[in-house]
């Protein structure tokens, strides 16, 4: 196994101050490593030409490949389910193009993509997006391993998600778990736990939904001293704010 940044600290330490500079060098390069999960040159020239050249849409691509190949083989129900997420998605012929390679790229698992997922903590309306698509893929062949469970957890992880928000969402994509179909009462209802109107322009739903997860989520109480039916009422909360949202998004078309 082949730890690039720790080669490179090494290196660069010793440069400036002999043995001493070599091993805290390598010291600083291997938390890098393990940060990003470097394990091979392809990585890392995968990780420093790319990330900033991600979009949104490779970056779930790639996502959607990863998952697709952790079992070692993608399946048909993977390719059709990747094609329907480019449909939904309304992408162009030359977007459905890149979108394709991207899912190419991702089945390879040479790029870390831990750096790009963490980047979006800033948006976190986006990593849920990415996350609810991972569990589709995930569920696409009717079951899911433990492979891609531990991916789909390491990726929350990264994009700052608690442990009690991922086994949530998780349980929504469970079939024994899954509720019964929306009806208009539950569309309505949605929209008045986000405080927006039927006719809301999606950036101002979005805002709601932002300002209301910020304030409910668990992580708010975290060091504070709350109790645990606190976090279990806040735990509760969030995952009504999301599966709101979720289903006015969908109900409104909007990413």
């Amino acid at each position: 196994m082949l730890w690039p940044s720790t080669l490179i600290g090494a290196a660069a330490g010793w440069a400036l101050a002999s043995i001493p500079g070599a091993l805290l060098g390598a010291l600083l390069g291997q938390l890098l490593d393990r940060q990003l999960r470097l394990q091979s040159w392809a990585q890392l020239r995968g990780l420093l030409v790319r990330a900033r050249e991600m979009d949104d849409d490779e970056l779930l691509f790639m996502l959607l490949g990863r998952l697709a190949k952790c079992d070692g083989r993608v399946l048909d129900s993977h390719i059709r389910m990747a094609r329907s997420e480019m449909q939904r998605l309304g992408l162009d012929e030359a977007a459905t193009r890149r979108a394709m390679d991207a899912f190419a790229r991702g089945k390879l698992a040479e790029m870390a993509l831990h750096g790009p997922l963490a980047a979006l903590r800033r948006r976190p309306e986006r990593g849920e997006v990415l996350l609810r698509t991972c569990w589709r893929m995930a569920w696409a062949d009717g079951r899911v391993s433990p492979a891609e469970y531990q991916l789909i957890q390491e990726w929350g992880q990264a994009l700052g998600w608690a442990q009690t928000a991922l086994d949530g969402l998780a349980d929504e994509y469970e079939p024994a778990k899954r509720s019964r179909e929306p009806s208009p009462g539950d569309y309505q209802a949605a929209l008045r736990l986000l405080g927006v109107q039927s006719d809301s322009e999606p950036a101002a739903i979005k805002r709601a939904y932002r300002r209301l997860l910020s304030r409910h989520h668990p992580d708010k109480l975290a060091g504070s001293g709350a109790s645990a039916a606190q976090l279990r009422t806040a735990t509760e909360k969030t995952r009504e704010l999301q599966s709101a949202y979720e289903l006015v998004r969908q109900r409104r078309g909007f990413r």
